[in-house]
């Protein structure tokens, strides 16, 4: 079946042109089978600015996972034809199909800056057991030697001219500042929307807006101690990075991931690793990120299926608020997936989410996905001009801008500057995650008795909510640490009044060790009975 690829003119003069606006130039990819999939392709697009006529409609498969036959004759290449047919993509005449069932085609070039595929379009490849060869390609490692892959890293060689299917591309973008010309010609950066529901991929949508309208605003956490070295190295440059970058930054260096008492107020920015499915923090009742939030859990399979609320990490990250992640839909080994430290780089020099992401990932044809707005810029604005318009963000935002403003004048040796904007905002919005760090701040530059007075507002709370428990417990230990050991022993009996499951049990234990050292064996026993009934001793063996 033969199929003209040259493009009329006519269509090349409706298209924008190469160095128009990014948005101009993305297309948007929804699956004509799902009607879901065009109103979401619909809602971003009136969201974004671009173009209706950018949305490419293909009927392709339901399901999140496909096979290569399907994947070549039902995705790719009537996705190639209709591009070229637009003027997306200039290519000479069809010369047939390639072994894997591609179309053949001589590549000119393309127009591209962005390809969004919404949810509704096939997510994973499965692994094509017929195409395993006999002997490996030159250069190939046996554990690259599979066919399985993201749909998206595949798609992200449209423009490519034969590409393998066995094993990996190398990514011409990567750890590249200047990505223009022929560099750019080389690949289309391709970008996912979505999630476990429709309303989570909306709220991914509207949340980059929000945040790239209003600067991101919250607290930074790393969760550091995973099971490879090279790994630890990334998350630590990420940690130092957002650190110096003004942003209150709390890091887990145990071997563990985050625990469920983990202080988690705030959370705009997270990386950590490693574990199979969500765990800790996000698994406390009302937990949810900051409009805009960016959260990223390296793992072999943290994007399996984006359709999971609590298994993997990609779609119980959506579902949770986040507006940006990165994962893996299959075994990606550790120094083929994306780099957080690289990642992390770029954003915070002001690029968008789409072109960070492939800064960061070192090959294509691979299992590595983007799930966010490719256009969302969270760095857009200066943290000057943030702090500088603040009155215009919604009061919790205020303050956490403010407290960044205030980690920055330390980082200058300006001790003056820092702690009366954190307490002006306190003041105007007194959460208790912005009291807390107040607290923590006024130590820092004014001494323990200002922390302990700084912390007096949490006796007047006449209840904790499950959301705040980990941060309550970060001021009982800054409170420990102050010499107010009495009044953090408060703090432990008013968060044990029905707190979650999950939340209880380390709470008792570090109440019970704290009761003890401050000679009140009464007090420890009556939090001990409690802990027995909810973690009886093993019985003995007979």
């Amino acid at each position: 079946m033969a199929l003209l690829l040259a493009v009329p003119a006519a269509l090349h003069a409706a298209l924008p042109p190469a160095d128009a606006p990014d948005a101009a130039r993305v297309v948007v990819v929804a699956n004509a089978s799902s009607r879901e999939s065009r109103e979401l392709a619909e809602y971003y697009t009136a969201a974004r600015g671009i173009p209706a006529e950018n949305i490419v409609d293909v009927p392709m498969p339901m399901g999140e996972t496909i096979s290569w036959p399907d994947f070549s004759a039902k995705v790719f290449n009537p996705l190639f034809a209709e591009l070229a047919q637009r003027g997306w993509i200039e290519a000479l005449p069809s010369q047939g199909l390639d072994q894997f069932g591609r179309r053949r085609s001589t590549i000119l070039g393309h127009r591209i800056s962005y390809l969004v595929v919404v949810r509704g379009v096939p997510l994973s490849i499965d692994e094509n057991a017929d195409w395993k060869p006999a002997k490996l390609p030159a250069g190939a490692a046996g554990s690259t030697a599979v066919n399985c892959a993201a749909v998206d890293s595949e798609l992200a060689l449209l423009v490519a001219n034969g590409s393998p299917v066995i094993g990996v591309v190398a990514n011409p973008v990567y750890h590249q500042r200047r990505t223009a010309g022929v560099l750019a010609d080389s690949l289309v950066r391709v970008a996912r929307l979505d999630g476990p529901t429709v309303s989570a991929v909306r709220e991914m949508i509207d949340g980059a807006l929000a945040a790239e309208r209003n600067g991101l605003a919250g607290r930074a956490y790393v969760d550091i101690g995973g099971p490879n070295p090279q790994g630890d190295v990334w998350l630590n440059g990420v940690a130092g990075a957002l650190s110096a970058a003004g942003f209150e930054t709390d890091v887990e260096r145990t071997g563990s991931t985050l625990p469920a008492a983990a202080r988690f107020d705030a959370p705009s920015l997270y990386f950590g690793w490693y574990a199979g499915s969500i765990n800790g923090p996000f698994a406390v009742p009302g937990f949810r990120f900051q409009p805009g939030a960016i959260a990223m859990h390296i793992h072999s399979f943290s994007a399996q299926s984006l359709r999971e609320l609590t298994q993997f990490w990609c779609g119980p990250l959506i579902a949770r608020g986040a507006a940006a992640t990165l994962g893996n839909v299959h075994e990606p080994y550790l120094e083929l997936t994306h780099r957080p430290d690289l990642f992390v780089e770029a954003l915070l020099r002001g690029e968008t989410f789409g072109a960070a992401a492939y800064y960061a990932l070192p090959v294509l044809s691979w299992q590595a996905v983007a799930l966010g707005d490719p256009l969302y810029r969270p760095f857009a604005r200066s943290q000057e001009e943030q702090y500088a318009g603040r009155a215009q963000l919604p009061a919790e935002a205020r303050g956490y801008v403010a407290l960044r403003q205030a980690r920055l004048a330390l980082q200058r040796g300006a001790k003056g500057e820092a702690l009366q904007p954190v307490r002006a905002a306190f003041r105007d919005s007194p959460t208790v995650g912005l009291g807390v760090s107040l607290a923590q701040l006024a130590r820092e530059i004014e001494g323990p008795e200002s922390a302990v007075r700084a912390l007096g507002f949490l006796d007047m709370l006449p209840r904790f909510e499950p959301r705040d428990l980990g941060t309550v417990r970060a001021a009982a230990l800054l409170l420990i640490e102050c010499g107010a050991r009495e009044k953090a022993l408060g703090l432990y009996e008013k968060a044990l009044v029905k707190p979650p499951a999950l939340v209880e049990v380390p709470l008792l234990e570090e109440a019970i060790r704290e009761a003890l050292k401050a000679g009140q064996p009464t007090r420890a026993a009556k939090w001990q009975d409690r802990l027995a009934v909810l973690r009886p001793a093993p019985e003995p063996k007979k």
